[in-house]
């Protein structure tokens, strides 16, 4: 059940993404979307959504590899990718929300 979880959230994740690299951020918190300029709408959801692509995809890999007798490498595909995708996600925030919050 727990892998499946994580296919399902990676999925999710990913479907969200895309929404967001194609200019609808409606599903990223209003606060933290609040001060972003209309002409930066494209570019905050693409960098984020990229993020969050990021993770999704990472999600969707680590549910595989344990079918490909790789169930170590769960490890070492999530934690790069959650740092990668977090990071591309908070550079988003600071740069085009002019902060976290």
């Amino acid at each position: 059940m727990e892998n499946s979880m994580m296919l399902i959230l990676g999925a999710v994740l990913c479907i969200m993404a895309i929404v967001n690299m194609k200019g609808n951020i409606s599903t990223i918190h209003s606060y933290n979307r609040k001060n972003v300029k209309e002409e930066d709408i494209l570019k905050y959801g693409k960098m984020v959504g990229s993020g969050t692509l990021v993770i999704g995809i990472a999600l969707i890999v680590s549910y595989i590899l344990p079918f490909a007798g790789m169930e170590h490498w769960k490890n070492v595909v999530m934690i790069p990718a959650l740092a990668a995708g977090l990071a591309l996600i908070v550079y988003g925030q600071i740069k085009y929300n002019k902060g976290l919050f």
